[in-house]
């Protein structure tokens, strides 16, 4: 059974930068669709990156695109969001999920593991 367990997460002011980190264990594979979802306040869940974990390929949502980069260390089976250029309407909780189905990893893939989220607020 994968078990993720977020971290990083805080409070920063617009302009700042913050990096996510999220440890995941029980994966069976070397190849792993991981990915960052997040939920800000009355506000629904948006996918906001995907990455193919043994593969490299990276998907971004538009309003994170050039701002946000995800990556992942195979070795530390740990998956990093560096969060740049934050905004105040980045404030939501974040949370990483993880999928079997590496060779279709996108942000609609249907993800079967999930952590607990953390919480990140961008102040103005």
């Amino acid at each position: 059974q994968v078990q993720l367990v977020e971290s990083g997460g805080g409070s920063v002011q617009s302009g700042g930068s913050l990096r996510l980190s999220c440890a995941a264990s029980g994966l069976t594979s070397s190849r792993n669709c991981m990915a960052w979802f997040r939920q800000g306040p009355e506000k629904g869940r948006e996918g906001v990156a995907v990455i193919t974990d043994g593969v490299g390929i990276t998907k971004y949502a538009d309003s994170v695109r050039g701002r946000f980069t995800i990556s992942s260390n195979s070795a530390k089976n740990t998956v990093y969001l560096q969060m740049n250029s934050l905004k105040p309407e980045d404030t939501a909780i974040y949370y990483c999920a993880h999928s079997d189905t590496w060779w279709n990893c996108r942000i609609t893939t249907d993800f079967g593991a999930w952590g607990h989220g953390t919480q990140v607020t961008v102040s103005s």
